[in-house]
C-alpha cells in the first residue's frame, strides 16, 4: 500500500486529490496538512511514502518544508513531489534543490496524478525528465559561472553516467547506451549518488547542471 501525505492550504484541493487517490486499491491518504510546518510534523508522525506538497502556503512554505524533510535521515523514505500551478517556475527549481524528487502541475490529468504517485513511491525521482531538465537549464543558465565542486570525486565513467542521468535516461537506457547490463548501470548511478551525497536522481540532475558537467541547450 502506498501511503500519501497531502499538503496544501486549500481544503478543496486536498479533498479533490484525496478523492482521486483513494479510489485506487493500492493508495491510502494517511494525513493532510494545511501548511509546511504541519507537513514536517505529519511526515515525521506517519512516515508516508509520498508527500504531495504545495509551494506557496502560510506559516511555512513548501520549499522549506521539503528542505526539512529531506534533511531528516529518519524520513529518507519520504519522496516529496511538489505541486505547482504553473509548471516551470523558480519555486519548483528551488524545491528540487531543496530535495524534492519531482513535480506535477495541479491541473494534471487524474490518471497522470495517480501514475506520478506510483512512480515517486518506487523511488524513480524525475516524474517529467524533459521538463525538469528544461527548468534546471533555464535557471542555471542565468548563473555567470558553474561550480565544479564534487566533480573531482567522480571517475570518467561516473561522469558519463551523470551526464546520461541529466539527459533523462533510465537505467535501462543508460545500459543500452554504454553497452553494459542494467544492473551495472544501476550500480554506477548508486555509487555516484553516494559519492556526491545527493538524495536521488533529481538532485543529481541539479548537480550536473550546476557543476557545469552539462550545459543548458539554447533555443
Amino acid at each position: 500500500m502506498i501511503r500519501v501525505l497531502l499538503v496544501d492550504d486549500q481544503a478543496l484541493i486536498r479533498g479533490g486529490f484525496r478523492a482521486l487517490l483513494e479510489i485506487e486499491d493500492d493508495i491510502e491518504v494517511v494525513a493532510e496538512a494545511a501548511n509546511g510546518e504541519q507537513a514536517v510534523a505529519l511526515a515525521a508522525e506517519h512516515r508516508p511514502d509520498v508527500a504531495l506538497v504545495d509551494v506557496q502556503m502560510p506559516v511555512m512554505d513548501g520549499i522549506e518544508a521539503t528542505r526539512l524533510i529531506a534533511a531528516d535521515r529518519r524520513l529518507g523514505g519520504v519522496h516529496v513531489v511538489i505541486l505547482t500551478n504553473y509548471g516551470l517556475d523558480e519555486y519548483v527549481f528551488n524545491a528540487l534543490r531543496a530535495g524534492a524528487c519531482g513535480f506535477m502541475v495541479k491541473d494534471t490529468e487524474p490518471a497522470d496524478l495517480v501514475q506520478g504517485v506510483r512512480v515517486a513511491a518506487r523511488g524513480d525521482a524525475l516524474l517529467s525528465p524533459s521538463i525538469t531538465r528544461r527548468l534546471i537549464g533555464e535557471y542555471v543558465a542565468r548563473r555567470p559561472e558553474p561550480s565544479p565542486e564534487g566533480l573531482d570525486m567522480l571517475t570518467r565513467r561516473e561522469r558519463e553516467v551523470t551526464v546520461l542521468v541529466a539527459r533523462g535516461m533510465s537505467n535501462d537506457e543508460i545500459a543500452a547506451h554504454m553497452v553494459i547490463s542494467p544492473a551495472t548501470a544501476k550500480t554506477h548511478v548508486s555509487r555516484v549518488l553516494a559519492k556526491l551525497h545527493v538524495r536521488d536522481r533529481a538532485q543529481l540532475v541539479v548537480f550536473a547542471y550546476e557543476s557545469g558537467l552539462v550545459t543548458p541547450r539554447r533555443g
